[in-house]
């Protein structure tokens, strides 16, 4: 079974532990520390011994941070996460709203005159820092780079990941590893760069055809990369891990503890990412008197624009995971239908989420879950990144939503899907919120727009329909998605903070949504990748680019408003369901093929 049903800690853990930190605080000399969710990686995902933020505040969210104080502690979350802030953590910890409050707009409110916050140098970037700072510059509040204050208190602390690594098929990748290499090296070249230090996991995976099982969800070798501008890859990682991999001499592997004296024999100019290496870092090279060039990771583009074989691939787990939601569908509407008739059959989100994983599993072909399954019933559907435990675990009653976001982790491919189903009749203002909601999603389905369009431009399509009655989600309407990497990859992005322009090739999720707190939540989402578009009829002979919708399974028709809907979007519904039914009735079960085709009918 992939997935876990347990809290990782309780609210209770944390009055005692935000007491123990504050003692190392004093004796250490400073007057607070930020504590982020980032391990030294700067990635989203972090291993079980790096949840430090989790065993400190109890908050589990995959975004956020707890600035703590002598005598209080902001836990500063965005519009995903308040609602599971307010219920994973004791009163001794505020929920700060952010980004709408900066930290240094709170810290220099809420500290005393020349107050010094420290911070762990290997678990911030310097744009992290440098923003801080310049925030705080019209104040006497100074940071500190000060070691690590969690980990000594942590008695329990888990054990680093020693997952053993393995090659990624290059049919699949597209292109060789010495292919990216090449590439990389001619852009160092070009910048007079003479090496690149590469933190991420999935930009090093990514670049030496590789996966590993560090974090869980997302199949990478933890561990820190040097290129040269030869084309030559230092990486620093645990050698046991690496003992099955099969790399060319251009690769050396090398332990973890000889990344920082390797930084200081490094000469001429370094390529540093700036939102994602870690201070401690640029500390190391500056110290060295080596010269530094802030640039993008040189993985981060080429990466996300997907290769043709990376793009079939995803067709193909897009088809076997659309075949295993057809299945979890058609279930879920008999156990519906059972509910219904006798108000003794109980199902909860926890059987939802295990049945839903066990039709993954049926595939044959699933290395893991993307991410931990949402499965949230009634109000906690409004919880947007709601994570079912047996102490959360709701039973279903008619007339509720149930939304379920998941996703598998494929060799070929990685989805993410979220479908919301009635649990029977539900009321007219849950129908039409629904329908604004796949409007939107419609809408950036359908969407045709030139070369140079960022998601910040496309953002506003999906949320039209509900802003026109009022409302409107505190969350992106998109984020990227890797190739057997990460379900959550930059830089693209459909939300209004992203001007990356959208590129042939790039995955994004489209997943608007609507929740009313103690109530319900609604999300529809589904893959799409960026192609080359085709000039309308008497169009300007612009570049144009458009999506492909790579999710196949059937939108609940019961949820959605007909008359509200323009013909243009009842086409696009009717079409995507006589594709979803056409291409998955062949890889189904016969009593699935049935449902299928009544679910898919047109509208």
């Amino acid at each position: 079974m992939f997935q876990t049903y347990t809290a990782s800690t309780r609210p209770e853990d944390g009055p005692p532990r935000l007491a123990a930190l504050r003692m190392a605080l004093r004796d250490l000399g400073v007057d607070g520390y930020i504590v982020p969710r980032a391990d030294a990686h700067q990635g989203e995902y972090v291993a079980a011994c790096d949840e430090r933020l989790a065993w400190l505040t109890g908050f589990t969210g995959s975004a956020g941070f707890c600035i703590v104080l002598p005598d209080r502690a902001g836990l500063f979350v965005d519009g995903r996460y308040r609602v599971q802030a307010r219920l994973q953590c004791a009163t001794d910890f505020t929920p700060v709203n952010w980004p709408e409050t900066t930290p240094a707009t709170w810290v220099s409110t809420a500290c005393a005159d020349g107050a010094v916050i420290g911070f762990d140098p290997w678990l911030h970037t310097p744009k992290e820092i440098d923003t801080l700072q310049a925030g705080l510059s019209d104040s006497s509040v100074t940071l500190r780079p000060v070691t690590n204050q969690i980990d000594p208190l942590w008695a329990d602390r888990p054990a680093a990941p020693m997952v053993p690594a393995r090659n990624y098929p290059e049919a699949l990748a597209g292109r060789s590893s010495q292919e990216k290499r090449a590439e990389l090296a001619k852009a160092l070249q070009k910048n007079r760069e003479r090496a690149a230090v590469l933190t991420q996991p999935d930009s090093i995976c990514w670049l030496l055809n590789i996966r590993g099982g560090d974090l869980p969800r997302l199949p990478v070798l933890q561990g820190f990369a040097i290129v040269h501008d030869d084309g030559r890859v230092d990486l620093f990682t645990a050698p046991s891990k690496c003992a099955d991999l099969d790399l060319d001499e251009g690769v050396s592997i090398r332990p973890s503890e000889a990344f920082a004296p390797a930084l200081r024999t490094l000469s001429g100019m370094v390529r540093l990412d700036k939102a994602t290496v870690p201070v401690a870092v640029v500390d190391i090279l500056r110290e060295a008197n080596t010269d530094i060039s802030f640039m993008q990771d040189p993985c981060t583009m080429p990466k996300a624009r997907k290769t043709k074989a990376e793009l079939a691939g995803a067709r193909a787990a897009h088809l076997r995971d659309g075949a295993a939601m057809a299945e979890f569908l058609c279930w879920l509407d008999g156990q519906a239908r059972l509910l219904l008739d006798s108000p003794d059959h109980v199902l909860t989100e926890i059987d939802i989420a295990r049945q839903l994983e066990q039709f993954r599993i049926a595939t044959g072909a699933l290395e893991d879950i993307s991410f931990d399954t949402i499965a949230g019933s009634g109000p906690n559907g409004a919880i947007v990144h709601y994570r079912v435990t047996e102490g959360s675990n709701r039973r279903l009653m008619p007339g509720d939503l149930m939304l379920v976001d998941s996703g598998g982790q494929y060799l070929d491919g990685t989805t993410d899907i979220t479908r919301t189903i009635a649990i029977g009749p539900v009321g007219t203002h849950e129908v039409e919120c629904f329908t604004r909601v796949l409007q939107g999603m419609i809408a950036i389905s359908r969407a045709r727009f030139p070369r140079g369009v960022a998601g910040s431009h496309l953002d506003a399509l999906a949320r039209y329909p509900l802003w026109l009655a009022g409302q409107d989600y505190d969350h992106g309407t998109g984020h990227g998605v890797g190739a057997f990497l990460s379900v959550h990859e930059g830089p693209q992005r459909l939300s209004r903070v992203s001007n990356v322009p959208l590129a042939e090739g790039m995955i994004l999720s489209n997943e608007p949504g609507y929740y009313r707190e103690g109530a319900f939540g609604i999300r529809i989402e589904n893959l799409i990748a960026v192609r080359k578009g085709e000039t309308p009829d008497g169009g300007d002979a612009r570049d144009w680019l458009e999506f492909e919708t790579l999710t196949l399974a059937p939108i609940d028709r019961r949820l959605v408003q007909t008359s509200m809907l323009c013909p243009q979007e009842r086409a696009w519904l009717d079409a995507y369901h006589m594709r979803v039914a056409t291409l998955l009735q062949p890889m189904v079960s016969e009593t699935t093929a049935a449902w299928l085709r009544e679910a898919c009918k047109p509208m």
